[in-house]
């Protein structure tokens, strides 16, 4: 319910394609980040422990404005973050439903991550030039 209608109805029909078209079940893990949460996800492998999960300053993620979720393929109902075969499989499900895929992003892999910012830039949203939607 934090997603941008749009975004949410295409995570909706995103886990429901996983299932339809590959047997995959998902479990979106998350939606919006406020600031301190995205700065405590872009400190780690810099300033705290941890690999490094993300290019993204607070304020510069599109999960900092609804238009954006993560998620996890499941096996036997547990999070199965090693299998590339699902991966690739959700990846494309999101694709052809117009979401842009994280695991196709040039600067990190970023599996787990859907996004659809509607054709607007960070900076359009950092500066409300984007409609509630």
């Amino acid at each position: 319910n934090d997603l941008m209608p749009r975004v949410r109805e295409k995570a909706k029909q995103f886990v429901a394609q996983c299932k339809a078209r590959h047997g995959i079940d998902v479990l979106i893990t998350n939606t919006l980040r406020d600031n301190e949460y995205q700065a405590s996800l872009y400190a780690q492998g810099r300033t705290a422990p941890g690999k490094i999960v993300t290019n993204s300053k607070p304020g510069s993620s599109f999960h900092n404005y609804a238009v954006a979720f993560d998620f996890v393929p499941l096996k036997d109902g547990k999070p199965d973050w090693s299998d590339n075969d699902k991966w690739q499989k959700c990846g494309a499900v999101g694709v052809s439903l117009g979401l842009q895929w994280g695991g196709n992003f040039k600067s990190i892999s970023d599996k787990p991550h859907m996004q659809d910012p509607g054709g607007y830039t960070i900076a359009d949203y950092r500066n409300g030039k984007v409609p509630k939607q």
